[in-house]
C-alpha cells in the first residue's frame, strides 16, 4: 500500500452533500486515513460559484493509472462533465502518489499546479505540512509560505470523521 493525497472540490448543487458522497465512494477505492477541514474557496481561473474544498490522505494498492481511472469514474457517476469549467459537481485531483514523479499524457504527479493553489495547499498543510514535494524538494509549509496566490480560503467546517 502506498500513501496518496487527493483533493476534492465542488461548486455545484449541494456542495457539502457532494463532498460527503465523494468521500463515501472514495472509501470503496482507497483506505482514507486523514481528511482536512472543509474550506470555502474563491474560484481560480474560472467563473462561477465559490467552491468547497478539502484534501484527504489515503492508502491504496492500485497503480497510479488505475487510481486515476477510479477517480474519473466517481466524477462521472456524480455528474461531472469533463471540459465544463464553470460548474463542477465534483473534482477529484490526485496530488501525490507516494514520492513518485510521473509525466504521462493522462497523468502528471505531483499535480502540476498544486504549488500555485492556496485552495490545495491550505488543506494539505493542515493534514501534513511537512510532506515534501518531490520535484521542488520543499515542504508543503514552505510552498504555502512562498505562495503568491491571494484567492480567499476560509475554513468552514472541521474534518468529516474518517
Amino acid at each position: 500500500m502506498i500513501d496518496v493525497y487527493i483533493a476534492l472540490g465542488t461548486n455545484r448543487g449541494s456542495r457539502l452533500g457532494n463532498i460527503r458522497l465523494a468521500l463515501e465512494r472514495l472509501r470503496k477505492t482507497v483506505v482514507v486515513e486523514k481528511i482536512s477541514s472543509l474550506y470555502l474557496t474563491q474560484p481560480v481561473d474560472i467563473k462561477g460559484g465559490w467552491f468547497i474544498n478539502c484534501v484527504i490522505k489515503a492508502r491504496t494498492d492500485k497503480d497510479p493509472l488505475q487510481l486515476l481511472n477510479c477517480l474519473m469514474q466517481i466524477e462521472k457517476r456524480m455528474g461531472r462533465i469533463r471540459g465544463e469549467r464553470e460548474k463542477r459537481t465534483i473534482d477529484l485531483d490526485l496530488l501525490f502518489y507516494g514520492e513518485k514523479i510521473i509525466k504521462k499524457k493522462m497523468l502528471t504527479i505531483p499535480h502540476p499546479r498544486l504549488h500555485q493553489r492556496r485552495f490545495v495547499l491550505v488543506p494539505l498543510a493542515e493534514i501534513n505540512s511537512q510532506l515534501k514535494h518531490p520535484v521542488f524538494e520543499k515542504t508543503i509549509a514552505d510552498l504555502l509560505r512562498e505562495l503568491q496566490d491571494f484567492h480567499e480560503v476560509e475554513k468552514i467546517e472541521q474534518p468529516i470523521s474518517n
